[in-house]
């Protein structure tokens, strides 16, 4: 637990000194960019960020501040929030990007040999898709 902490700590450090970017935002921005429209609805973006809706609700209205997403009423139902990319997040996002990689290889990839990093994986692998099925069933 204290490994992870940390790495999340420092990842978290590097870019709030860097570009004023919290991990959690990058992760939003990053959400926000892969999905086609560059928007997502309120309740895909909390589950993908694994964020509660309250929080994320927050953390979007700081962002939505600082121009880098907006909110609008979902076109389909008119019930939901969508919250979308604006061109300022996604100028945000890609000038942050190159430190995000090196910090992520610097502090745990390069750390690793090829075995070790394979096994990390399959091991969260594993972890992701049991809390998953639980949560969802």
């Amino acid at each position: 637990m204290d490994g992870n902490q940390r790495l999340l700590a420092q990842l978290n450090q590097d870019l709030e000194t860097r570009h004023g970017l919290s991990l959690s935002e990058y992760r939003i921005l990053v959400l926000l960019t892969e999905a086609p429209t560059g928007a997502l609805r309120m309740s895909e973006l909390a589950d993908g960020a694994l964020s509660s809706r309250s929080r994320l609700t927050h953390q979007v209205r700081r962002m939505e501040v600082a121009g880098m997403v907006l909110r609008s009423n979902c076109p389909e139902d008119g019930r939901g929030v969508l919250a979308s990319v604006t061109a300022e997040g996604r100028r945000r996002l890609a000038e942050a990007a190159p430190t995000h990689v090196e910090s992520v290889r610097r502090d745990f990839v390069d750390l690793l040999d090829a075995a070790q990093l394979k096994a990390v994986g399959d091991v969260f692998e594993k972890v992701d898709a049991v809390i998953s099925d639980r949560d969802s069933g």
